[in-house]
């Protein structure tokens, strides 16, 4: 039920989110919120794990959840009525803050109209703009009041553009230090030999990544196996995936394992990843990986003329920008190129193994241990 100006109280916030990961992250703060003294309202656009925990949700999630610029074609009428009725919302409810999480394209367009109509906006994780796109910082900087990076090198950067940036820690390195299983207790809950090798393979959290990545995940799968019988496989199931979607994996023999159980940690002896939020896990939970990545043409054509890093990968990135964890993207992105990769990680004395785990340790000591969900609920308190 809409909670009217009547009712209002002491503090409403809408928490807008359009990706998975950002639905994870805005758990995180609703849950962080709660633990606010004063009384918080909370209405948002939601995806299931939000709506677990408890909102009040006025659009949903999923009908923003597009990737790659032909997808967002075809729904752009979609999109825009759904930002039409957040809009709409907002006029009529007023909120005293609103959250952005992540989701640049959309959630720069909305900040920009919020902020007109006089209302407060945080923006947690930062647009990388760092990467590519360095023309939008205009249209950052009319999006939002504040920022909450997720970065430790995003402050110097955003600062001279007049962008109040904060680095609030980093979810995925407050969580795998903190929490999740351990190797023992990933081969426990997939019902695998803690004897033999693991290896763990990640198509991503998007029905578009699965569609250009589950058959090859399934095939590397298939030939690691006939080289190495005993290697065992275990694939992440992301929230509002399903079995359909993963049939390929499942064919292959692969395990699933639900993202969302608790405890959750893919702490494996080597992986293939989607680029994405599960490169840099991995990276937190020490497991040497091999990244591959698939796109349309059109969108990978644009990224290698426009991102201004030499890496995808985020871990990549932060570790100087150096290929520690190889880089498979587009047309090397086919068993041939990754086996080779691959089968020296699955070597625990491997030259190969012991580099990335020596140079993953350096990502954690760099990324420290911050809780940034609680962060971003102080930084929202002080702009009620």
């Amino acid at each position: 039920m809409i909670t009217t100006k009547a009712n209002k109280p002491s503090h409403h916030i809408l928490i807008c989110v359009g990706e998975p990961s950002g639905d994870l992250h805005g758990s995180a703060v609703i849950h962080a919120l709660r633990q606010q003294d004063s009384p918080i309202h909370i209405s948002a656009v939601a995806g299931s794990t939000m709506r677990a925990v408890g909102c009040n949700e006025i659009a949903a999630m999923e009908s923003l959840n597009v990737m790659g610029i032909s997808d967002v074609i075809r729904a752009l009428p979609r999109i825009r009525r759904v930002a039409a009725s957040i809009l709409q919302w907002v006029e009529e409810e007023h909120p005293d803050l609103v959250i952005l999480v992540d989701f640049p394209g959309f959630n720069m367009r909305l900040g920009a109209r919020l902020r007109a109509a006089g209302i407060p906006v945080l923006y947690y994780i930062a647009p990388k703009l760092w990467a590519w796109g360095r023309w939008r910082i205009p249209r950052l900087q009319q999006a939002q009041d504040r920022l909450a990076s997720i970065l430790p090198f995003e402050h110097p950067w955003f600062s001279p553009h007049g962008i109040d940036a904060h680095y609030v820690g980093n979810p995925s390195a407050y969580a795998c230090l903190n929490n999740g299983w351990t190797r023992q207790e990933l081969c426990q809950q997939a019902g695998l030999n803690p004897g033999a090798p693991v290896l763990a393979l990640l198509p991503g959290s998007r029905s578009s990544e699965l569609q250009r990545h589950a058959f090859l995940l399934a095939e590397i799968a298939q030939t690691v196996r006939q080289k190495r019988p005993e290697v065992q496989c275990v694939c992440c199931r992301a929230p509002g995936i399903s079995d359909a979607q993963l049939q390929p994996l499942l064919d292959a023999g692969v395990v699933i394992v639900d993202r969302l159980a608790e405890g959750y940690a893919m702490r494996a002896d080597a992986a293939v990843a989607v680029s994405g939020t599960a490169t840099l896990e991995l990276a937190l939970w020490q497991v040497p990986t091999v990244l591959v990545y698939r796109n349309s043409a059109l969108t990978v054509w644009l990224a290698r003329r426009l991102v201004g890093t030499r890496c995808a990968g985020l871990a990549n990135i932060l570790l100087d920008d150096q290929p520690v964890m190889p880089e498979c993207i587009q047309e090397y992105a086919t068993t041939a190129h990754v086996i080779p990769l691959l089968l020296p990680l699955l070597d625990a004395n491997s030259e190969a193994n012991q580099n990335q785990r020596a140079a993953f340790r350096r990502l954690q000591s760099l990324l420290g241990d911050h809780n940034p969900a609680i962060e971003v609920a102080r930084m929202a308190t002080t702009m009620m």
